[in-house]
């Protein structure tokens, strides 16, 4: 196997999601129920934010990960339609408001495409 080389390394910057993709999707309880086209759960998806510093923290057990919360809400919830659509409606950057780790992430990737770095790459 070829050795990656200090270049490839220099371009790898991950991120790891801490827990599901789901709990971005609470960082705007209303537009994420306006989003599944179910207003009515707004109410519910704000006290499940509530009880969490932020949405990334949404994930005390693996019976009440964010999906098992969504599904128990809303049955017909299906992560890629119903995700993408929900995401789509918070928007960037309500979601990069409320979650720090993830906009961390982001705004390395920003800088990097600002800078010389980037294009030394």
């Amino acid at each position: 196997m070829p050795a990656i080389g200090d270049q490839a390394l220099r371009r790898f910057i991950p991120y790891v999601q801490m827990h599901e993709f789901e709990g971005l999707l609470f960082s705007d309880a209303d537009a994420f129920a306006k989003g599944l086209n179910q207003t009515g759960l707004e109410l519910s998806f704000r006290q499940i934010r509530d009880q969490f510093a932020t949405p990334e923290d949404i994930n005390d057990s693996p019976i009440t990960a964010p999906s098992k919360r969504i599904k128990a809400a809303f049955s017909q919830y299906d992560k890629v339609l119903h995700g993408s659509l929900a995401a789509l409606e918070i928007g960037l950057p309500s979601i990069r408001q409320q979650c720090p780790l993830f906009n961390g992430w982001l705004t390395t990737l920003e800088v990097l495409a600002t800078t010389s770095y980037a294009v030394e790459i």
